[in-house]
């Protein structure tokens, strides 16, 4: 029986051109073989998986190769790249730094350095995991470093780049690998199906590129486990069975029952779902990225980022289709709110029903708002058409007979210019004014409306408790700012005090003035507080000081 070698292993990459998603890298590392820019050290880093090793691995084989190709690959016959594919070059070492990370560790590598290459021009110590080395190490390590001999060239590999010393990174070249596109894992994936005679599912290897999450590694991992469950012929629904993944056919069906305002089934969907062994969280998480990529899909420009299949990015778009904006807002909002309060939940299971239910009534709830401001609108063009008005027959003091009760004397004078063939510029409109108000009315209910938001907007009352409003001229209100920037802020969150103020004392012209008295501060500047003023300043400011003073029988003196 012929021995089973993992794909991760067996296609590996042995050039810069089968290097999958680092272009850019490997075409930098080809340049400085051909011009002989060779640094004396280089810091690969990166997620895992992306290939930081292998192209160190080929880097190192190509710079010492007798006879390279026209493009700077590897010859694979000479001596050197031979020794290096049978695993007994003498010219390149690798170091597993995770388990080798002590100072006698890296004296060990420092006496070796000093040795010349048995064949080729240099001698390449590649260090996995370099992060994992000890300060001690690090530091014994610089010099050499620093000041390698020229024959000696040091590749560091690394997935957790904050964790090495800045005087290391300092002394290296720093190549930043990225993750592995959806698109570039799907087709290496689908070449090695190819190579080895698998038939498959597109959207199969598209789940498995999901699931690796730009780990080309990972990916060939999840590869072999897959062609153990499916054999030769991998489907997109075997997939999703053996990862136990959430299939995105249950997103699209309790996305039509949201958008038909079905809440009973997108409750039995989930259940059906949990049914499944799938977790809550997880299910709603999902619910939130379906919801963006169907956001995505209504802008043709933003169509690319859906990293989907073609088939299942034609369902986006119909079902893109059928879903306004508004509605893809406010249900990517409600599950977002659910997923951040769903920890802190007590019954999990019932947080995310009453979500579901939210997002099915997102329709219901417009519709029905939609139908009453239709009934107004109606209503009042019924009302107008029953009486029409002239302006000449309107008596000054006694109201029309028959006319409804809700009718006032100003709208009817209007609606009766409009009817009348008087130009409009002849109908003279007052308004009636506000009723005028007290000083020690303005006091009482500004200080009421700070004490009512105290609790949700602490800093904002405190500014408003702060000093004394005055009335200046009947219904403007002078309130004073300690400096521009309180001014703005001050201006921008009391649109809640205005129309509280215009409400409960009966006037629709108050406005506010906030007014930088510069006298504040320099009076602030100046004074001396004696520690009765700065216990009466804190009690102020926070009344429990005051209590704790009592209970505590706290002298301040």
């Amino acid at each position: 029986m012929e021995q089973f070698v993992v794909s991760a292993i067996k296609y590996r990459p042995l050039t810069f051109a089968s290097v999958v998603g680092q272009s850019s890298i490997s075409t930098t590392l080809k340049n400085a073989i051909q011009r002989q820019h060779l640094a004396h050290a280089y810091l690969f880093c990166g997620p895992r998986g992306v290939g930081k090793t292998t192209c160190a691995r080929i880097f190192a084989k190509t710079i010492n190769c007798l006879s390279p190709t026209a493009d700077m690959e590897a010859c694979g016959v000479c001596e050197s790249c031979k020794s290096f594919a049978e695993g007994r070059s003498y010219s390149i070492h690798e170091l597993d730094a995770a388990s080798n990370n002590s100072v006698e560790d890296i004296r060990l590598l420092i006496d070796k350095v000093r040795v010349p290459p048995q064949i080729g021009k240099y001698s390449v110590y590649i260090i996995d995991e370099v992060h994992m080395l000890s300060a001690s190490a690090f530091n014994a390590f610089l010099k050499t470093l620093e000041e390698p001999p020229a024959h000696a060239i040091f590749i560091l590999a690394t997935t957790e780049k904050h964790k090495i010393l800045p005087t290391i990174l300092s002394r290296c070249q720093i190549f930043d690998f990225n993750r592995i596109t959806i698109e570039d894992t799907v087709k290496h994936l689908g070449e090695i199906a190819d190579k080895e005679g698998i038939k498959y599912e597109p959207e199969a290897f598209n789940i498995i590129a999901h699931k690796a999450d730009g780990a080309m590694r990972d990916a060939l991992s999840i590869y072999d486990r897959v062609i153990s469950f499916c054999s030769n012929d991998i489907t997109y629904k075997a997939v999703i069975e053996d990862l136990n993944v959430l299939d995105y056919e249950y997103y699209f069906r309790i996305t039509d029952a949201f958008l038909e305002s079905r809440y009973t089934d997108a409750i039995l969907i989930l259940d059906e779902i949990l049914r499944k062994g799938f977790d809550t969280l997880h299910f709603i998480s999902g619910l939130s990225t379906h919801f963006r990529d169907l956001l995505v899909c209504k802008d043709p420009r933003t169509v690319p980022l859906l990293e989907v299949s073609h088939s299942i990015a034609e369902r986006y778009k119909q079902q893109a289709a059928q879903s306004s904006v508004e509605f893809l807002f406010d249900a990517l909002n409600l599950s977002n709110q659910c997923e951040v309060g769903y920890k802190n939940s007590g019954n999990p299971r019932l947080h995310v029903e009453l979500s579901l239910i939210k997002i099915a009534n997102i329709r219901l709830e417009k519709k029905n708002s939609l139908n009453v401001s239709e009934e107004k609108n109606s209503g009042k063009e019924a009302i107008t058409a029953q009486q029409p008005v002239s302006t000449v027959d309107v008596p000054k003091t006694k109201p029309l007979p028959d006319a409804p009760q809700s009718i006032s004397l100003k709208n009817m004078l209007n609606d009766a210019a409009e009817a009348s063939d008087t130009p409009k510029e002849e109908v003279v409109k007052t308004e009636e004014p506000g009723v005028s108000f007290t000083e020690e009315q303005l006091v009482e209910k500004w200080r009421q409306y700070a004490q009512s938001i105290q609790a949700k907007q602490p800093r904002l009352s405190s500014a408003l408790l702060e000093h004394t409003a005055k009335l200046v001229d009947g219904y403007i209100i002078n309130y004073p700012a300690l400096h521009e920037k309180q001014k703005q802020q001050l201006t921008e969150r009391t649109q809640g005090l205005i129309d509280f103020l215009r409400k409960e004392l009966k006037n629709p012209k108050i406005q506010i003035e906030w007014v930088v008295e510069e006298t504040i501060l320099e009076k602030a500047k100046n004074a001396v507080y004696t520690l009765d003023d700065k216990l009466k300043f804190l009690i102020q400011k926070n009344p429990v000081v005051e209590k704790l003073k009592k209970d505590l029988d706290l002298d301040f003196r």
